[in-house]
C-alpha cells in the first residue's frame, strides 16, 4: 500500500489532473495527465495493478468485485505536508474484463495558482466582473478554466452569493453554494439552474454549456441582471460564438448579453507554467457576433507565443503546439 500512496504523493505533487491505471497486454501502466499532456511514470504487473484498482475501490466505497460494469467513487487523500486532495474515482472494464480506472485530483482554489503571462489581461477580464452579463470561457482540458472562474468569483463572493453549477465539483469553495449536477436524481444543470435562480444568487458558475436549454438558461440569467459565468467547447474564442449559435442561441440575445469570450491555455514554460488568454469583448466581440465568422486565434496571441518563443522560454515543439491555439 505504501508503494500506491506514493504514487499518488508524485502525482499530486506534480499537479496532476489525472492518473490513469491502463491495463496494456499482460500488465498495467500508470500514466499521468499534467497541463493536457499524458506520460507514462510506471508500469506494474497485472496483479499488483489489479490490487491498486481494488484497494482505490475499497477507499472509494465502490463494489469491490465487480470488474466489468462502470462504477464511480470518491475519498479525500490527506497528503504528507497536511492537506487535502478530493480523488474521484472512475472504473470500467475492457472486453477482456480487465478492469481500468481513472483516479481525477480536485485540488483547493489556494493551491491552484499559475502565473500570468500578461497581467493586462486579467484585468480587463476582471472588469467585465463588475458588471452583469455573460462570459464565457473556451479551452481544451486541463487549461485552467475553472480555476479562472473561481479566481474571478472569489474577489465577488465577500458581498454577493456566488452559486455553482458544476458535473462535478471540481474545486471546493467553502465561499460558494456548490451544486452538483446528478442525472440520475434528475439534477441536470437546467433543472439546477432553474432551482438556482429561486435562491437569487448575484453570479452564477456554470461548468459546462452543454445543450439548447442550458446555454438559452444561461443567456436569461444573464439579461436577468445575474453575472454568469460559463465554459463552452470551441477550438478558439470566434469559435465560441458559433458554438452558441449551434446551440439555438438567438443573435440578438447574444449581442444583449454576452460581455466577454477568453480562450486560454496553459503554456509549459521552462520556468513554470504561464497562463495566456485570447480575449474578445467590446466593440471586437459585437462585429464578431454580428458576423459570425471564426477567424480562428488572434494576431496578437501569435506574437505573444512567438515573443516566449524568442525569449527562450518556450521550447520550438511548445511553439508550434501552442502558435495556433
Amino acid at each position: 500500500m505504501e508503494r500506491f500512496r506514493k504514487l499518488i504523493e508524485e502525482a499530486i505533487k506534480d499537479r496532476s489532473s489525472d492518473l490513469f491505471i491502463l491495463p496494456y497486454q499482460d500488465k498495467y501502466r500508470l500514466l499521468t495527465c499534467v497541463q493536457g499532456e499524458k506520460r507514462c511514470v510506471t508500469e506494474l504487473s497485472a496483479e499488483v495493478g489489479q490490487q491498486m484498482i481494488t484497494y482505490f475501490k475499497y477507499r472509494g466505497n465502490m463494489t469491490v468485485s465487480e470488474h466489468r460494469r462502470p462504477q464511480i467513487g470518491a475519498l479525500k487523500w490527506h497528503t504528507n505536508n497536511k492537506t487535502t486532495v478530493d480523488l474521484r474515482l472512475s472504473t470500467v472494464g475492457n472486453f477482456r474484463s480487465q478492469e481500468s480506472m481513472v483516479i481525477r485530483f480536485i485540488y483547493s482554489l489556494a493551491e491552484l495558482e499559475y502565473r500570468l503571462n500578461l497581467p493586462e489581461q486579467w484585468e480587463k477580464i476582471t472588469k467585465l466582473t463588475h458588471q452583469r452579463g455573460l462570459i464565457l470561457f473556451a479551452g481544451p482540458m486541463g487549461s485552467g478554466k475553472t480555476t479562472t472562474m473561481y479566481q474571478l468569483a472569489k474577489g465577488l463572493a465577500s458581498k454577493e452569493l456566488v452559486m455553482t453549477i458544476e458535473d462535478p465539483v471540481e474545486i471546493e469553495e467553502a465561499n460558494f453554494l456548490q451544486l452538483q449536477v446528478n442525472d440520475k436524481a434528475g439534477m441536470g444543470y437546467q433543472e439546477l439552474l432553474k432551482v438556482g435562480l429561486r435562491h437569487r444568487p448575484d453570479d452564477f458558475i456554470i461548468g459546462e454549456i452543454r445543450d439548447n436549454k442550458t446555454a438559452n438558461l444561461a443567456v436569461q440569467a444573464a439579461l436577468s441582471g445575474h453575472l454568469v459565468l460559463a465554459t463552452v467547447h470551441a477550438t478558439n474564442a470566434f469559435g465560441v460564438i458559433a458554438r452558441m449559435r449551434q446551440l439555438e442561441v438567438e443573435k440578438y440575445y447574444l449581442q444583449q448579453c454576452l460581455t466577454g469570450i477568453c480562450y486560454q491555455r496553459l503554456l509549459p514554460l521552462y520556468n513554470g507554467t504561464a497562463l495566456l488568454f485570447d480575449l474578445l469583448m467590446g466593440e471586437e466581440l459585437l462585429v464578431a457576433v454580428e458576423e459570425g465568422k471564426n477567424r480562428g486565434m488572434s494576431n496578437e496571441w501569435q506574437r505573444q507565443v512567438e515573443k516566449l518563443y524568442r525569449e527562450r522560454q518556450l521550447s520550438l515543439a511548445n511553439y508550434e503546439k501552442f502558435k495556433n491555439g
